[in-house]
């Protein structure tokens, strides 16, 4: 089985809301993800990265912003390519279905941000497309949302949702340090 890391919005801007005091899941996300793409190096896998592309001029998470450019734990070194999507799913309108297949990879761990919103769509996605799906829910930003009757959902069970949900269909959990071990 050939799996690639697909490294999904690890983008100055998430880094931008956790200093402002944006509550979030996962505080060490970061340095899991640094790991994780440490030891798909070290192994010589392929390592992908999507990045954000808002179509909103007036966006931080943008091709041409200094808060829409990749954080230090998730710089693509010159040989990985960068995907930008200007939507949820990193497979929407980016080319990433095709290299995936052009390279003959079959099965993806997908780590980044933000776990509710891009991170599920590109989960789904991949899921329909036939790819196996590993997710470290441990590196995956995850951040509090308004709920839909008023309030707001904590960021720990906006996660906890999120991967319950995904796990039960679409993809296989585990963590950073699990995951070594599964590739």
């Amino acid at each position: 089985m050939a799996t690639a890391l697909l490294i999904i919005d690890m983008q100055d801007g998430m880094a931008e809301r956790t200093a402002a005091g944006r509550p979030r899941a996962n505080p060490q996300a970061e340095a899991h993800c640094a790991a994780l793409l440490a030891e798909f190096r070290a192994r010589g896998l392929p390592v992908l990265h999507v990045l954000h592309d808002d179509p909103d001029p007036q966006s931080p998470f943008r091709r041409d912003s200094a808060l829409g450019q990749p954080m230090a734990c998730a710089r693509p070194a010159p040989d990985e390519p960068v995907f930008w999507k200007t939507g949820s799913s990193a497979f929407a309108g980016t080319g990433l279905d095709a290299e995936l297949r052009r390279r003959g990879i079959d099965r993806i761990v997908l780590i980044g941000a933000v776990a509710a919103f891009c991170v599920t769509s590109s989960v789904r996605a991949a899921a329909d497309l036939g790819f196996q799906v590993l997710l470290p829910g441990d590196a995956l930003i995850g951040f509090d949302i308004p709920a839909h009757d008023g309030g707001r959902i904590d960021a720990e069970t906006v996660l906890r949702v999120t991967l319950s949900l995904l796990g039960a269909d679409f993809a296989r959990l585990t963590t950073a340090a699990e995951l070594p071990g599964l590739l």
